[in-house]
């Protein structure tokens, strides 16, 4: 058992001072607010859980699709580490069958080995519409089949998130994926308010990097933007790299849905959290190019954002609180996956928790209580 004194601790929720903690196998086994340090060991500056993407292609030097196996998940977990970030979704984008079952057995041993870490998988794909693909292959859209479906519903995977455009699936093809606990969010569509409103209804719950890669808010068609800001229970994911999304659309949705449903993602690809300028997706070259990864058309092709940018970059907008921006990378998406034991500090939580200094600098990372940095 170790011993952890804050006189600054942010639990997920609430700012805690002079907090004395007990981490016991991994876990927080006493928590204690108003306490005195005594012997413990003294932490400096802001703590708080550490963060939770649920969108990261790659980091690390390293791209997911191009390499689905155990070893390339536990180089991007290294190099996100490095960032604050404590727990993530391996993501997959739009791919032929054999790469999404090469890295749904990638993650389900990586799941059996650190659940904590590696706590689901995300495929963004390949079930999208072709108009708003972004990046993606378009050789490679397609309907949802039964060998995707087989591949969705597995139950060694943790927990699954599916990125699908409305008006590729049916509303009983989300019911079923629903049925099997996976989470559905839309995305990289272009579809009407009233097929975004007939998905959320038949249970999906998310909307991938809201603004990007979808029909967006006019006078006359609210489009996916306005049906994922108008249902309040819907969770949005936020690339918040201040280059996908403008700070004033940023500020606004936080405004609009709360902290308590918008989530910072990267969508990090190879080069993040390493010195890489390119990697390769389906014979194509994406160049980084003034802190951005764009193809030969100029097209964004994810980010190099890291979860600590990304909270830094939150805190900076206007209207927008400490607390909201580490809210919205700790407890919004572990909310999102419906795990208790991450994104939060108190008993029974994991110990996974990072340190902050007065400029949002990360000084420490933890992971089940140990030392990450």
């Amino acid at each position: 058992m170790t011993d952890f004194f804050c006189p600054s601790l942010f639990d997920g929720q609430t700012l805690h001072r002079d907090v004395r903690f007990t981490v016991d196998e991994g876990r927080i086994a006493a928590f204690t607010p108003d306490s005195a340090a005594g012997d413990a060991c003294v932490l400096t500056g802001l703590v708080c859980p550490g963060f939770i993407d649920t969108q990261v292609n790659g980091g690390g030097g390293v791209q997911f699709n191009d390499q689905p196996t155990f070893g390339c998940l536990q180089q991007m977990a290294t190099a996100h580490a490095r960032h604050g970030t404590s727990s993530l979704l391996p993501t997959v984008i739009t791919d032929d069958i054999e790469t999404m079952q090469e890295a749904a057995n990638a993650q389900a041993k990586a799941y059996h080995h650190a659940p904590s870490r590696f706590v689901g998988i995300h495929f963004e794909g390949p079930h999208l519409s072709e108009a708003k693909k972004g990046m993606h292959s378009a050789r490679h859209l397609r309907i949802l089949g039964d060998e995707e479906m087989a591949i969705f519903c597995r139950q060694d995977l943790g927990q699954v998130m599916l990125t699908v455009a409305p008006e590729t699936v049916t509303p009983d093809q989300i019911r079923t994926l629903v049925a099997h606990k996976v989470i559905v969010s839309v995305g990289h569509t272009n579809a009407s308010f009233e097929q975004c409103a007939e998905a959320f209804a038949a249970g999906a719950t998310g909307a991938t990097h809201l603004f990007n890669a979808m029909s967006a808010f006019t006078s006359r068609e609210p489009g996916v933007v306005g049906a994922a800001l108008y249902h309040p229970d819907v969770y949005c994911g936020l690339i918040l790299d201040l280059a996908h999304v403008h700070k004033i659309s940023a500020a606004l949705a936080i405004a609009q849905k709360g902290a308590q449903r918008i989530m910072l993602v990267t969508d990090a690809m190879g080069p993040a959290a390493s010195d890489t300028d390119h990697f390769v997706y389906q014979d194509k070259k994406v160049m980084k190019q003034h802190g951005t990864l764009r193809l030969d058309d100029g097209t964004l092709a994810g980010s190099i954002l890291t979860m600590d940018m990304a909270v830094k970059n939150a805190a900076s907008l206007e209207g927008v609180s400490l607390a909201q921006a580490l809210m919205m990378a700790t407890r919004t998406p572990a909310q999102f996956l419906g795990l208790n034991n991450i994104g939060r500090l108190g008993e029974s939580s994991y110990a996974n928790f990072v340190c902050l200094d007065d400029s949002l600098q990360l000084t420490g990372h933890w992971h089940q209580g140990v030392s990450q940095i």
